[in-house]
C-alpha cells in the first residue's frame, strides 16, 4: 500500500495536524500489516502558485490540447497528479485558517484540480477522472467546530467533500482535534478524543476486514 501525505501547516512537523495524522498513518500500517506500506511525504507551504503556463493549458480555446512541452507550474501540476494517482490512500494534514483551508493546501488543490486532467467539463458538470479511494483528513482547530460548543462556522469540511469529490474521491473520513488554542488541559483532553475517533474507525475497518 502507498500512502501519500500532504502536509499543510507552517508550523511542519510540530503541528496538531501532523500529529494527528502520524496516528491515521500508525493505523493504516496495522490494518496492511503484513502487506509492505510506503509512505510518500509532499509539504505544501513549499508549493509556488499556479502561473500562466498553467492558465493557457486549463483555459482558452486550445485547453486540453497541450502540444508543447510542459513549461513552469504545468510540469510541477502533472507530477503532483502523478503523485496522487499513485496512491493507494491520501492523508491530509491541515489546520483550519479562518475557518477554511490554509493557503498552502489550497495551492495543492489547484494544483491537482485541474481541468482536462483530473476532471471533465461535461453538459452535466464536472466529472472526475480519478479512481477513488480513502482520504483521511486529520485538521486542526484553534476552537471548537462542532457540537454544542462550536462558536465558528466550518467552510473546510464541506469544501475539502466537494473538492475532492470533483475529481472523483468521495471516500472522505474527518477527524479533529479541536480547541488547539486552549489551555494545557483541554488540549491534552481534545487530542485524546481525536485519537479515539482515530482508534475506533481503524478497530471497526479491522473488524469488518475479510479474514
Amino acid at each position: 500500500m502507498h500512502i501519500l501525505r500532504i502536509l499543510s501547516s507552517p508550523r511542519g512537523a510540530a503541528s496538531e495536524s501532523n500529529l494527528l495524522s502520524d496516528s491515521v498513518i500508525r493505523h493504516l500500517q496495522q490494518c496492511a500489516h503484513p502487506e509492505p506500506v510506503t509512505l510518500e511525504n509532499l509539504d505544501a507551504t513549499t508549493l509556488a502558485h499556479v502561473d500562466d503556463d498553467y492558465a493557457h493549458a486549463v483555459s482558452g480555446p486550445h485547453a486540453g490540447h497541450q502540444h508543447t512541452p510542459a513549461a513552469g507550474t504545468l510540469a510541477a501540476s502533472s507530477r503532483l497528479i502523478q503523485s496522487l494517482d499513485r496512491a493507494d490512500c491520501l492523508v491530509i494534514a491541515t489546520p483550519m485558517h479562518n475557518y477554511t483551508v490554509p493557503a498552502g493546501l489550497k495551492n495543492w488543490i489547484d494544483h491537482v484540480v485541474r481541468a482536462h486532467s483530473t476532471f471533465q467539463i461535461t453538459p452535466q458538470g464536472k466529472i472526475g477522472a480519478l479512481r477513488d479511494r480513502p482520504v483521511y483528513v486529520a485538521m486542526a482547530s484553534g476552537g471548537p467546530v462542532a457540537g454544542p460548543h462550536a462558536r465558528q462556522p466550518d467552510f473546510l469540511t464541506p469544501y475539502l467533500k466537494a473538492v475532492l469529490a470533483t475529481v472523483g474521491l468521495k471516500d472522505v473520513i474527518f477527524f479533529t482535534v479541536e480547541g488547539t488554542a486552549g489551555n494545557g488541559a483541554m488540549l491534552a483532553a481534545a487530542r485524546q478524543q481525536a485519537e479515539q475517533a482515530v482508534a475506533g474507525h481503524f478497530g471497526l475497518a479491522l473488524q469488518q476486514s475479510p479474514l
